[in-house]
């Protein structure tokens, strides 16, 4: 984090152009509502244009469209959104941990840790583990034989690796999430379940974030599969077997199950909930809470469920969705009246 950077750098930063003073302190970031002289903010939805004019900010990443009008200083981009999620790094408080192996580590004598790691207090770290360059792996993680953790990974205090777990680069994990657990085997015999081993692994590809409390599960055989750029939010479940495209993105609760295939470029909204053994093709887009129940074949947005309606009008509404399969037997019978009629009348008039 920087204590302070000229508003002219970030324009060259960013490759925006800067209309305003480039001597500028900027200290840090902030809505448009809540900035002040020292802080930039950005205007990337349209419904908060309102706060423009009376912001006190001390510039605003503007679409050069959005800057007609707006007298204070701004830096012109093509995607203020974007512009910010780019600075925002800039200003990041989030303290850099030293190099090194804490001494209440415990850290097996044939484990491999780059000089440049970082080992967090009471961090278990097991036989045949490999962790690469500039990772940082938090207080009480615990690595489990033969994971490995490539360059530039950031696990919060408090992940859990189970044994084979394979991470790619620069792949940020935070607390609670746990990869690798045992998947939900079981084979039923005479009403009794017998558990099946999950002897597969789990691979992270490059560039994935991966939430609080969320759970990747191994394979039963094959690995479990997650693919270079994937965002997870948190508490999303992710069964055994599962393949996920790259640069896919889930919001939190949504729930995977076992050997279903993901494509690439998709995104699932909050809670969505997707059955077994299915394939989802690349570039689908589902709506919060929808339940998939078979596989997508074609890219678009995909929706299930009601959406919310007043108390009342639900109930009424619930209680006409009891009703459907008698009106329909009665819309049947009243086709065929109909048919006979018309033919009757047809009949008719031909003689």
């Amino acid at each position: 984090m920087s204590a302070s950077i000229k508003l002219g750098r970030l324009a060259e930063f960013l490759d925006a152009t800067l209309r305003g003073d480039g001597d500028k302190d900027i200290a840090g970031l902030a809505t448009l509502q809540e900035a002040g002289p020292e802080q930039v903010s950005f205007l990337a939805n349209p419904q908060y244009r309102k706060f423009l004019n009376e912001t006190q900010a001390g510039a605003v990443l503007l679409k050069p469209a959005d800057a007609e009008g707006y007298a204070g200083d701004a830096l012109l981009v093509p995607d203020p959104y974007l512009a910010y999620a780019r600075i925002s790094h800039l200003f990041d408080p989030k303290p850099k941990a030293a190099a090194g192996i804490h001494p209440t580590a415990v850290v097996a004598d044939d484990a491999q840790v780059d000089p440049s790691a970082s080992i967090g207090a009471f961090a278990v770290i097991e036989s045949g583990v490999q962790i690469g360059a500039n990772v940082t792996v938090g207080a009480q993680c615990f690595i489990g034989a033969r994971s490995v953790i490539g360059e530039g990974g950031w696990l919060a205090p408090r992940v859990t690796l189970y044994h084979d777990v394979r991470i790619g680069q620069r792949v940020v994990i935070q607390s609670g999430a746990v990869l690798g657990g045992e998947g939900f085997g079981f084979a039923n015999q005479k009403g009794v379940w017998q558990k099946i081993a999950q002897i597969g692994g789990v691979v992270i590809g490059d560039d994935v974030e991966i939430g609080v409390n969320t759970a990747i599960d191994r394979g039963a055989l094959a690995d479990t599969r997650i693919g270079n750029g994937v965002k997870l939010d948190n508490q999303i479940q992710i069964a055994h077997n599962v393949q996920v495209g790259d640069h896919t993105a889930m919001a939190a609760c949504v729930g995977i199950s076992g050997s279903t295939r993901i494509g690439k470029h998709c995104m699932l909204a909050g809670g969505v909930g997707l059955v077994g053994h299915i394939e989802i093709c690349d570039g689908v887009f589902i709506t919060g809470m929808t339940m998939v129940t078979h596989s997508i074949t074609e890219p678009g947005s995909y929706s299930s469920g009601t959406a919310m309606q007043p108390a009342a009008e639900w109930r009424k509404s619930a209680a006409r969705l009891r009703k459907l399969d008698d009106m329909a037997r009665r819309l049947q019978k009243l086709e065929k009246i109909v048919e006979t009629v018309t033919c009757d009348a047809a009949g008719s008039s031909e003689g």
